[in-house]
């Protein structure tokens, strides 16, 4: 479900109660946070981070890639500290956030972070963390991680993979589906707020993930769905945007035949309409695709259509003119009139 909290002053009451800062056991009112990972998604989202949290509290920042850094340093001057390592925004923060790109990089990071185990000790607060990965990975992975935060005792993990795009990254108006243990979804939606309008609740640690990829799974099959259904008509002598009306008000609509068509021409500003610059990129939707392939085979889930559209969009990938595209080229691959 999703969790809504009433605002007062500007912030999240689960950000604020009486006089002091319930993120923070320190001796004074100010909260500490941290942000790993200035990726396409991460920057603005701690960008927004940064923007909405009181100007006292301090941001620290790391990202492998030194230049995003020193480039989020300068354009946000105030509040915010680069940090030399993941383990120093481990010790120096008490809600950290992690956007990073593959499983492999969620298991290296959080290692670093959470090993030793003295962060409740030797760390800058001592209160627990609350660890909330915006990445989309498999949910294994994601729940190896949260045990390794869960047994030491160093704080609480949530998954939190968000739907919006880079878009709504830099608008501020994504949607996060997290698995969270009941007892921190109130603080987690009062953080995941100052990055998004929504956060939608699926169940306990791995939930998010699990909607995430189920999701996108079926998105990556309507889009194939689509640019066929699309070519089938076309080549039968239809117009695009009369065949694209009359799915849209019939039961064969889906996103991609609606908001992200295809063909282009079909719906203005759209990716297909811009040489499929922009929007959900292909190897993107690839990964999760992948993903959620992974997961179903882990979880002995029976599937029809999975490892065709795999096969689909493997060999997109390595078209010279699909690759690095939004997703819905596709339909050119297809060799769909364009």
């Amino acid at each position: 479900m999703a969790i809504t909290i009433p605002l007062r002053r500007g912030f999240p009451v689960a950000i604020r109660h009486g006089s002091r800062r319930c993120f923070s056991s320190s001796r004074n009112l100010q909260a500490t946070w941290g942000f790993i990972g200035l990726g396409r998604m991460g920057y603005p989202m701690a960008r927004n981070l940064r923007a909405k949290i009181p100007a006292e509290d301090t941001l620290f920042v790391h990202d492998v890639n030194t230049a995003a850094t020193k480039k989020f340093l300068e354009e946000n001057p105030h509040g915010v500290r680069v940090a030399d390592n993941v383990r120093e925004v481990a010790e120096k923060a008490e809600t950290i956030i992690t956007s990073l790109p593959e499983p492999q990089h969620v298991k290296g990071v959080y290692k670093d972070m959470l090993e030793p185990a003295t962060l409740l000790t030797d760390g800058f607060v001592n209160t627990e963390r609350l660890f909330i990965d915006c990445s989309t990975i498999d949910p294994m992975t994601s729940g190896a991680v949260a045990d390794m935060a869960h047994s030491t005792g160093q704080g609480k993990f949530i998954d939190a993979p968000m739907s919006g795009g880079v878009v709504g990254a830099q608008a501020g108006t994504l949607t996060f589906m997290i698995g969270a243990a009941p007892e921190v979804v109130q603080k987690a939606t009062g953080v995941l707020s100052f990055m998004g309008r929504r956060v939608l609740h699926l169940g306990g640690q791995g939930a998010g993930l699990k909607g995430k990829l189920a999701n996108n799974y079926l998105l990556a099959l309507n889009n194939v769905a689509t640019a066929e259904a699309m070519s089938m008509g076309i080549k039968w002598g239809l117009d695009p945007k009369a065949l694209a009306g009359m799915i849209n008000t019939a039961t064969g609509k889906c996103w991609p035949s609606e908001v992200n068509n295809p063909v282009p021409g079909v719906v203005e500003g759209s990716p297909a309409s811009r040489d499929y610059e922009g929007g959900f990129g292909l190897a993107l939707a690839n990964k999760d695709l992948k993903l959620a392939l992974k997961a179903a085979a882990e979880a002995d889930v029976k599937l029809a259509m999975g490892e065709s559209a795999r096969a689909v969009y493997d060999a997109a990938e390595r078209d010279e003119n699909c690759k690095d595209k939004d997703f819905s080229v596709i339909y050119r691959f297809l060799g769909g009139k364009e």
